[in-house]
Formats: C-alpha cells, sequence, structure tokens
C-alpha cells in the first residue's frame, strides 16, 4: 500500500503545482480552494451555499470567508432565495466565468500534454480506472459520511 500512497502524493503534488500556476486569469489571482468553489459554483444550477460547502467538504464558516473575498474579487453573485430568504444562492459574474474559463482552459492543456505521451489505449485504461477509482471513493465517502452523522 505505501506505493500506491506514494503514487497519490505524486499526483497531488504534480496538480498543486499546476495550481500555482494556473489560478489566474486577467489579474485576478484565486486560490487553489477558491478555484474548487468557483468550478463547483459553474457546474451547479442555482447552488446555495451550503450545496457547494457541503460538495467540498468545507464547515459553512470557513467557506463563508471563502465566498467574501470571491465577491470583493466580483467574481461571485449572492442573492436570497426566493422562495426562503435565509438561503442565499449563488452564481458566477462575468469576471468570475472569465476566471473558470481561463482555468479551466489551462488545466485542460496540462491533460493533453500528460495524455499526448500515451497511446490510445494507454489514454482508455487510464480514463477507466480513474472513473473507477472516483465511483470507488465516493462510496466509501458517502459510507463514512452516515457513520459519522450516525456518531452524533
Amino acid at each position: 500500500m505505501e506505493d500506491i500512497r506514494w503514487q497519490f502524493q505524486q499526483i497531488i503534488r504534480h496538480f498543486g503545482l499546476l495550481d500555482k500556476n494556473c489560478c489566474s486569469a486577467g489579474g485576478t489571482e484565486v486560490s487553489l480552494v477558491q478555484s474548487h468553489i468557483l468550478y463547483e459554483i459553474d457546474c451547479q444550477h442555482e447552488p446555495s451555499m451550503q450545496e457547494i460547502a457541503e460538495i467540498l467538504g468545507m464547515d459553512i464558516t470557513t467557506f463563508s470567508r471563502q465566498i467574501q473575498t470571491l465577491l470583493q474579487k466580483n467574481l461571485v453573485k449572492k442573492l436570497p432565495c426566493s422562495h426562503d430568504k435565509r438561503v442565499s444562492i449563488l452564481s458566477l459574474t462575468e469576471e468570475g466565468t472569465k476566471v473558470v474559463s481561463t482555468i479551466e482552459k489551462r488545466v485542460n492543456e496540462y491533460l493533453n500534454e500528460i495524455f499526448s505521451h500515451m497511446n490510445e489505449f494507454e489514454k482508455e485504461t487510464v480514463i477507466r480506472s480513474l472513473k473507477l477509482l472516483n465511483e470507488n471513493m465516493e462510496k466509501v465517502w458517502k459510507r463514512v459520511c452516515a457513520s459519522s452523522k450516525e456518531k452524533l
């Protein structure tokens, strides 16, 4: 198992280096956490603050501080929900959409460069394996979360 952990550490490091170099657009810098928040807001339809915090596994206090920073950078809008004023709905501003697009482009260029060193069979094998790994990680995560709630 030690070799598997080492492999994951290497992947995380490589993506960490990518994130240090790709999280800015038009002079706007965002942290790795903020880029994940922007990505999730972009992927969801009218998400609430609580929904995005849960998706990212963040406590709401830490998440709220990150949203405040993104609001100050004019990357995110926060509006009250039309049917429940206690809930805040998040969306990207035009500038936020540009930042997300720029980061997405850079990540895709990086991934394309990685895959350019593989033949079709290798690419398909890696993608299939990543999907399988993600599916199983999701199952374990849900079980861990359910178990944690039962203990409370």
